[in-house]
């Protein structure tokens, strides 16, 4: 049986924990948690997951705000009134094409509109054809900008609630 939620203290831990065990070779995971753990403790970021039984196997996060943020958030894509952007969407492998992402951005998509945030913007990598078409089909249809982060190139949208 599956669970989802907004995620605890402890689900983000566990998540961010495993994801440095499975990237050792890239520090930025270190960074990454320390931000996102502290931005949800201040309302900044919102993260659901998606539980198995007691483990998360999922995840999808809000950035309302990017205030003490290191993570790329531009005023254009989330600027903690009328806009959000939704970010590290993923699930475990062996979990994959179950319907648990689609259920999670829904998750994601509710609350957004519940607080009053009226368009919810994403970024996906151009070199991700598939990533980019499961985004298409959940509405995120309109092009809003393009940038080079890190020697990628990644194409912002956004969708209307």
């Amino acid at each position: 049986m599956f669970f989802y939620r907004r995620a605890t203290l402890k689900d983000l831990e566990k998540i961010w924990n495993k994801d440095i065990q499975e990237n050792l070779d890239d520090k930025r995971y270190i960074r990454w948690k320390e931000e996102f753990i502290k931005a949800n403790k201040l309302g900044n970021i919102i993260t659901f997951v998606v539980l198995n039984d007691k483990d998360p196997i999922g995840q999808a996060s809000i950035i309302l705000n990017k205030n003490n943020i290191k993570t790329t958030c531009r005023d254009m894509l989330c600027d903690g009134k009328e806009r959000a952007y939704l970010s590290t969407i993923r699930i475990e492998k062996a979990y994959e094409g179950q319907g648990h992402i689609s259920k999670l951005v829904k998750l994601a998509e509710n609350f957004a509109k519940e607080n009053g945030i009226k368009f919810l913007t994403i970024g996906v990598e151009a070199k991700e054809s598939r990533n980019l078409a499961i985004y298409l089909h959940f509405g995120f249809a309109k092009f809003v900008t393009s940038a080079v982060e890190e020697n990628e190139l990644i194409l912002y949208y956004e969708k209307e609630l």
